[in-house]
C-alpha cells in the first residue's frame, strides 16, 4: 500500500487519471445498485412474508416464482428496461456508451435516462476533488471510497426514500477502524461523534412524533449522521445538520413548487445530509468559523 501511494504522490497525472477512471467504472456499477439494492431487499421482505404467512400466500405461484429467480448486483446481465435486449459490452462503458449510443438503445432506440452517465459523471468528478484536495494519501482513499457509497445512498434515497443498512452500517464500521488505524480522529472522539450524530436525530424523530404523531425522518437518516461523526468528530454535526437542513428546505421547496405538490409532501433528507457531510469533510474547519464568525 505504501509503495502504491509513493508512485502516485510522485506522479499525480497518474494518481488523478486512475482515480478518474477507476471513479468512472464504479460509477458505473453504483447504477447497477441505486437499481437493484432496493429491489433485492422488497424481494427478501416478501420471501420472509411468504414464510410467516404461507398458507395465505400458498396459491401465489406466479410471484414465488419471480422472486425465486435470480436477482442480485451481479445476475441478471443489463438489459434495455424496454426491450430487454441484453446490453453489449461495449455499449456498457462508462460515459462513453451513453454518448456513442446518443443516448438511445441500440435495439429499440427507446430513450435510456441521461442519469446514468450524470452517476458516473458525478462519481468521477467527487472523487476527482478529494483527490486533489487531499493528494495520494490514507485519507484520501478513504474518502473516495465513502464518496461512492454516498453516491448510491443519495439516489436510492431520491427513488425510495429508504437508506439501505446494507450501506450505512459498514460505512459507520469503516470509520470507527479508520479512527483506531489512525487515518481520522482519535477512538475516543469518533466513537463519540457516531452517538451524537445518532443520538441527535433520533432525539428529534422522538420528540417530532410525540408532538405530531407523524414520523419525521427515518432512521436511516441517524446512521448516515453516525457516519459523519465518527469521521469528524461531534463538533461538527451541528454544522452538517444545520447545513442539510438549510439547503434541504430551500431545494425542497423549489421541487414541490415546480411539481405543483403541497408542503407536506414528504422529501428524503439523505441526500441532502450527504451532501453537507461530504463538504464538512473537505471544508468542515472553514464553514464552522465562517458560521461562527457570523455569530460573533
Amino acid at each position: 500500500m505504501q509503495e502504491v501511494i509513493y508512485l502516485m504522490q510522485s506522479q499525480q497525472w497518474f494518481f488523478l487519471l486512475t482515480v478518474g477512471l477507476v471513479s468512472l467504472c464504479i460509477g458505473s456499477f453504483l447504477n447497477v445498485v441505486i437499481y437493484r439494492l432496493p429491489i433485492m431487499m422488497q424481494r427478501e421482505w416478501q420471501q420472509e412474508c411468504r414464510l410467516s404467512l404461507a398458507d395465505e400466500l400458498a396459491n401465489s405461484s406466479k410471484q414465488k416464482t419471480s422472486s425465486n429467480d435470480t436477482f442480485n448486483l451481479i445476475k441478471p446481465n443489463s438489459t434495455c428496461p424496454h426491450c430487454k435486449t441484453p446490453i453489449k459490452a461495449w455499449h456498457n462503458i462508462p460515459l462513453l456508451g451513453w454518448l456513442m449510443l446518443k443516448g438511445k438503445c441500440a435495439s429499440c432506440s427507446a430513450k435510456i435516462s441521461i442519469r446514468y452517465p450524470l452517476v458516473e459523471l458525478g462519481t468521477a468528478l467527487a472523487s476527482l476533488w478529494i483527490a486533489l484536495h487531499f493528494g495520494a494519501t490514507e485519507l484520501s482513499f478513504l474518502y473516495i471510497f465513502i464518496t461512492w457509497v454516498l453516491m448510491a445512498l443519495i439516489f436510492i434515497d431520491i427513488d425510495h426514500m429508504l437508506l439501505p443498512d446494507q450501506l450505512t452500517l459498514p460505512l459507520v464500521w469503516l470509520a470507527l477502524i479508520a479512527s483506531v488505524m489512525g487515518y481520522t480522529i482519535a477512538p475516543s472522539e469518533a466513537i463519540i461523534g457516531a452517538a451524537v450524530g445518532y443520538l441527535s436525530l433520533w432525539t428529534v424523530f422522538w420528540a417530532f412524533k410525540l408532538l405530531t404523531g407523524k414520523e419525521g425522518m427515518g432512521y436511516g437518516d441517524f446512521k448516515l449522521l453516525a457516519i459523519f461523526g465518527a469521521l469528524l468528530g461531534w463538533q461538527a454535526i451541528l454544522t452538517i445538520v444545520l447545513l442539510s437542513s438549510v439547503v434541504g428546505a430551500i431545494i425542497g421547496s423549489i421541487q414541490l413548487a415546480v411539481q405543483g405538490k403541497e408542503h407536506s409532501t414528504p422529501i428524503p433528507f439523505g441526500p441532502y445530509l450527504a451532501i453537507a457531510g461530504w463538504l464538512a469533510m473537505l471544508y468542515g474547519t472553514e464553514i464552522q468559523t465562517w458560521y461562527f464568525s457570523l455569530l460573533s
